[in-house]
């Protein structure tokens, strides 16, 4: 058997945003949370790099750590003394979550199992920005600007609701 580069890449990926997933699941404290969520949008958007969806890539980057993740930081550091609080709660549903998981991992597996998998010779990977920048520019100009108009209409709203007066 012999792993690649690619696979070795892939592993290193899955390895930080599973742990990272973990990091931000089982924390206790809010910015260690906050921090592991950071790097579990950082390995997806890696594995995006590696299956050649670059435009997604870029855009998980940009919408999820840039604008998401940063307010949420910002909010959870501004806000008194929420840097200390530990996180708990009142019941431990351990068990039903368990057997959850233990169903869909079951389910998951045979699935995996009895697939039969046709694995494709080699494929090329071609950068999509440029395909879908054109299709932006050209066939869906009209929906492109109306999403835009109701996006800047739901931010006028937004900051209307939000004053004080």
């Amino acid at each position: 058997m012999n792993i690649t580069l690619f696979d070795t890449i892939f592993y290193l990926l899955a390895f930080l945003t599973l742990g990272s997933a973990a990091i931000m699941v089982f924390s206790k404290n809010v910015i260690y949370s906050a921090v592991g969520l950071l790097f579990t949008f950082f390995g997806v958007a890696g594995i995006y790099v590696l299956l050649a969806a670059d435009f997604v890539a870029v855009v998980q980057v940009l919408v999820y750590v840039g604008g998401i993740l940063i307010l949420l930081l910002f909010g959870v550091m501004l806000s008194n003394k929420i840097t200390n609080i530990e996180i708990t709660t009142e019941t431990l549903h351990f068990l039903p979550a368990s057997l959850v998981v233990i169903g869909i991992f079951v389910v998951l597996y045979r699935v995996f199992i009895t697939t039969d998998w046709n694995p494709v010779g080699s494929y090329n990977f071609d950068p999509t920005t440029h395909e879908i920048g054109t299709l932006l520019m050209t066939d869906y100009l009209i929906p492109f600007e109306i999403a835009s108009i109701l996006l800047l209409g739901a931010l006028i709203g937004a900051a209307y609701i939000a004053r004080k007066d």
